[in-house]
């Protein structure tokens, strides 16, 4: 038996509602921890990846020096797949934009029609009295159009979040990924940042800044009581979306 799309939305509708309850009442649930593509709604979409140049763990014959590694003893940056490395979210960033723009525009136009074919005396038996053919049309129009907007935005955003390394691409590079969730009373915290970032920029202690992530999708925001209620309205949403006014 098939279900119609509309009858599948009717038995879903209150298995949502019923979770919405729930949060309501006891608070925002946290997500299960588990891989880092499971939990950031970002589809990363990747190449095969490149055969690794050397063995990790091998060392040349005859010699202390283990091939690749970047220091002496032991490299501890990531560099394979589930790899953890911790990024520093450092953002402060400011925009100040202001326009405004004034037209107006005003057009007058007389028309007379004195000779017409020799019809004037019978347009004047058909047209209203006091038509006069030298004044048969007057117009006159005025437009005038005033707009002003400004934008003053500033950001600050000082965040630490590790990170699992998801995928390797051919030329070295790292598909990162990591979600971080803090939970107060009823209010949740979600922390998420996905990107692409290459090796040479993580420093010696495993950290890399977010100014330093290609393709950067950084995400922070909540959910919870105190979110709902600075949150507009759904019906107002929509008025104010849709509305030709």
């Amino acid at each position: 038996m098939r279900l119609s799309p509309f009858a599948a939305l009717a038995l879903i509708a209150p298995l949502a509602a019923c979770s919405t309850v729930i949060d309501t009442v006891k608070g925002p649930s946290m997500s299960p921890v588990g891989y880092p593509a499971a939990l950031v709604p970002q589809q990363q979409d990747v190449m095969a990846m490149a055969p690794p140049r050397y063995a990790p763990n091998a060392a040349s014959s005859n010699s202390l020096w283990r091939a690749g590694a970047r220091t002496f003893f032991n490299d501890q940056r990531a560099s394979r797949i589930g790899d953890i490395l911790t990024v520093q979210i450092q953002i402060a960033d400011s925009a100040r934009t202001q326009n405004q723009t004034t037209a107006s525009r005003g057009s007058t136009a007389s028309v007379g029609v004195p000779n017409f074919l020799g019809l004037e005396s019978s347009l004047g038996r058909i047209l209203p009295g006091g038509y006069d053919p030298a004044n048969a049309i007057n117009t006159q129009s005025t437009t005038s159009n005033q707009g002003q907007g400004a934008v003053n935005r500033a950001e600050q955003i000082n965040l630490t979040i590790a990170a699992v390394v998801t995928a390797l691409l051919p030329n070295g590079n790292m598909v990162i990924q990591g979600t971080q969730e803090v939970r107060t009373n009823a209010e949740l915290r979600q922390l998420t940042v996905a990107g692409i970032v290459r090796p040479e920029d993580i420093s010696s202690t495993n950290t890399i800044n977010h100014s330093q992530i290609a393709e950067a999708r950084i995400s922070y925001g909540g959910r919870g009581d105190i979110s709902r209620v600075q949150r507009t309205p759904a019906g107002q949403a929509l008025v104010e979306k849709f509305s030709p006014f």
